[in-house]
């Protein structure tokens, strides 16, 4: 009947009752407790009856079997009886019976939840942690998140244990509102600067008692002003009612508190949260954030997000950053707030100040070399040029109408539905005459509203989205979107619709234009993603070393060996300085025929330059002929037409460290790199020249 694994044996006759309460999962109401000492007063519970804490002393004539959660060994009590409970005209033996009650061993799994929840909820038997978000430009803690955790020696203990529990047993409501207190409570307590993130279901945000002050006057018991307070949406279960969600959004803002939409690209609906709700924040989730350093595609994801807030005003968290690798690359790509284990862990005590090695990170001027889209094309095309304005109908326009539209019109492929500007809906030609055309169904619903036949939830685009980033989207949307096209909004107002042949026509496009940008034979990127990429360095103010590599005696290689050797060269020397560049750090661009530029933030950009020209030397060696190889040249026509002996080809690179300031357009570090190449050429064979001279630094 009882595990020792919960259970243990008191050999000492003598045993008190803690302050833990008995919880006996019976309906019957305890009527006596009888014993040699005052009765336990019984408190009703619904369903529940739970004995009042107590301090008094029991005695027991025969050592016992007790239960962790009961007390422990006390002294005996003279002249105390064994005791006995009466639970509906039925006498228990307290040792074999009671004690049974209140071990975990004597209940099946559901009934062991039900008992440790509701224990947890009556004693406030939760832990308040706080996470703290970190600014990435000045490298100081706007505030923290409020996190819970259940008993550490719990199952319970774990937030997502502790809520499917609460859910499981219809006490979602009450273990929220009671984390709420307990995080208000100890961010008070503590006294932490800044804001607090405060997490918040849909559902208890559109809850009566949410919504009728109580929070609001618990926090000003506590000193806590709504303006220092986000509401931080966490999103378990789908939202349907948005309307109600506005309001009560609404409602909160007017009384000062800011609004946040947690794990964007995770949630059940949150990217239709953010166009509905216009949040002051949002969070990206962690899996986009986590390994970004090396995953193109996350970079992106990224980025796009950035620039849908920018146009939102919204400020972007991205939390889980837990390396320093993932910490540039969110800086870099400018979001806003970081929030993770490399920042800082959850803590009870969390710390004021970030530590000195984010610190160090945020300081840091260097931007990241990952390839970017916009270095693909000068301007970039936006989902506007893909509008074409659709006059549409209004949720109570009847199924005849839309019948005649599509009749009247054969190039018609949607009609969008629209109420107070707002797009709700898409309707699609072939979706609605194949079912309009049925067998009666004209007849049932002709005079019925179009909201009948209509696509609710239509996919949403702002005229300011770039259309790479449209194209992203368009790939991980549902398979409808597809057929019915989508909506292009200002602002959430319709502005008109498109389809994806356009959006693919438009692509394709761009896909051509971008290839005057690319080298050709090389596939790096040419003069003008180089010249955006150094207007990006110098604007920051950051420190770079801008170095011109040439080839020498490249032409009388190409003569005597032939275009394609000669082409060859030039793709073996693009692939030795990429080997060369830090690519998280340094940029590699190609000028054109056998130039190329590197820009370096690396702190051993010398030693990688050095590096490059011994294996460019080693390398090349395989692209002559032994007997060129012997005497270390070949003999070919010059401009004159005079046979003339050549040294084998080799390399030039030619650095200009750049500092903050130093120069101001990237025709002058163009210019000033070209002089340092003239002067690496001077010095024969595989050569490097740094320009340390003080540039001066020019001013208005």
């Amino acid at each position: 009947m009882r595990d020792n694994k919960f259970m243990s044996n008191i050999s000492d006759p003598g045993f008190r009752f803690s302050q833990y309460t008995f919880i006996a999962p019976v309906k019957q109401e305890v009527k006596t407790i009888t014993s040699g000492v005052n009765p336990l007063p019984p408190i009703s519970l619904g369903a529940w009856d739970l004995f009042a804490p107590c301090s008094e002393e029991f005695k027991f004539n025969t050592p016992v079997t007790r239960s962790p959660y009961c007390g422990a060994p006390l002294n005996p009590i003279p002249g105390a009886q064994m005791h006995t409970a009466t639970l509906a005209n039925e006498q228990y033996d307290i040792e074999d019976e009671i004690f049974s009650l209140v071990s975990p061993v004597a209940h099946d799994p559901h009934e062991l939840e039900i008992v440790q929840l509701h224990e947890i909820i009556q004693q406030r038997k939760l832990t308040a942690l706080f996470q703290p978000l970190l600014d990435l430009s000045s490298g100081e803690f706007i505030g923290y998140e409020g996190l819970i955790r259940g008993p550490a020696d719990n199952p319970l203990h774990s937030p997502a244990n502790l809520f499917s529990a609460a859910q499981r047993q219809g006490s979602s409501l009450e273990l929220e509102m009671l984390c709420r207190q307990i995080v208000l409570e100890s961010f008070a307590r503590l006294n932490l600067p800044g804001s607090l993130f405060l997490n918040i279901s849909p559902e208890t945000l559109t809850h009566p008692s949410f919504k009728n002050g109580q929070t609001l006057e618990f926090m000003a018991q506590l000193g806590i002003s709504p303006e220092r307070v986000i509401i931080e949406i966490t999103e378990n279960q789908p939202t349907y009612d948005f309307v109600a969600m506005r309001s009560a959004l609404l409602h909160y803002r007017s009384m000062g508190f800011k609004i946040a939409i947690d794990d964007l690209g995770e949630g059940f609906s949150s990217l239709r949260l953010w166009s509905e709700l216009r949040p002051e924040f949002i969070k990206i989730d962690m899996h986009f954030v986590q390994g970004v350093d090396t995953n193109p595609i996350k970079q992106q994801f990224l980025r796009s997000i950035q620039q849908i807030a920018l146009s939102c005003g919204t400020h972007v968290i991205a939390e889980g950053v837990e390396t320093e690798a993932e910490l540039k690359v969110v800086k870099d790509i400018g979001i806003a707030i970081g929030q993770g284990y490399f920042i800082s862990r959850p803590s009870p005590t969390p710390p004021l100040l970030a530590p000195s090695e984010t610190s160090r990170i945020i300081q840091e001027a260097d931007i990241t070399a990952f390839p970017k889209l916009e270095f693909a094309s000068p301007a970039r095309e936006s989902a506007q040029k893909l509008l074409t304005y659709i006059e549409p109908a209004l949720p109570a326009t009847e199924n005849d109408a839309i019948f005649e539209r599509f009749c009247a019109d054969p190039a018609l492929r949607v009609i969008p539905v629209v109420n107070n500007a707002l797009p709700i809906g898409l309707i699609n030609r072939a979706n609605f005459l194949d079912a309009f055309s049925r067998p009666f169904q004209r007849e049932l619903h002709g005079k019925k509203s179009c909201e009948h036949f209509m696509q609710p939830s239509p996919l949403l685009v702002d005229k300011d989205m770039p259309i790479e980033e449209l194209s992203y989207f368009l790939s991980h949307a549902e398979e409808e979107h597809f057929n019915s096209g989508f909506i292009i909004t200002e602002q959430g107002r319709y502005l008109g619709t498109s389809s994806c042949q356009n959006l693919l026509r438009e692509l394709t496009k761009m896909q051509i234009a971008a290839a005057r940008y690319a080298n050709p034979l090389t596939l790096l990127p040419g003069n003008v993603p180089i010249n955006q990429h150094i207007e990006q360095l110098l604007q920051s103010q950051t420190s770079f070393v801008a170095c011109y590599c040439d080839l020498d005696h490249f032409k009388p290689y190409n003569d005597v060996y032939g275009y394609h050797k000669g082409d060859e060269m030039i793709q073996l020397c693009g692939r030795v300085l990429s080997w060369a560049c830090d690519p998280k750090l340094d940029f590699i661009g190609h000028l054109g025929g056998d130039d190329f530029i590197l820009l370096m933030q690396s702190r051993d950009w010398k030693a990688r330059l050095e590096q490059a020209l011994r294996a460019f030397e080693q390398a090349a060696s395989l692209l002559f002929t032994p007997e060129h190889l012997s005497v270390g040249g070949y003999e070919s026509e010059d401009r004159n037409n005079n046979v003339v002996f050549h040294q084998l080809t080799s390399l030039s690179i030619g650095a200009v460290p750049v500092a903050s300031k130093q120069f101001f357009s990237h025709n002058e570090v163009s210019a000033a790199a070209t002089q340092a190449k003239k002067m690496a050429k001077r010095t024969a064979g595989n050569s490097l020249f740094i320009d340390q001279r003080n540039h001066s630094v020019k001013t208005d």
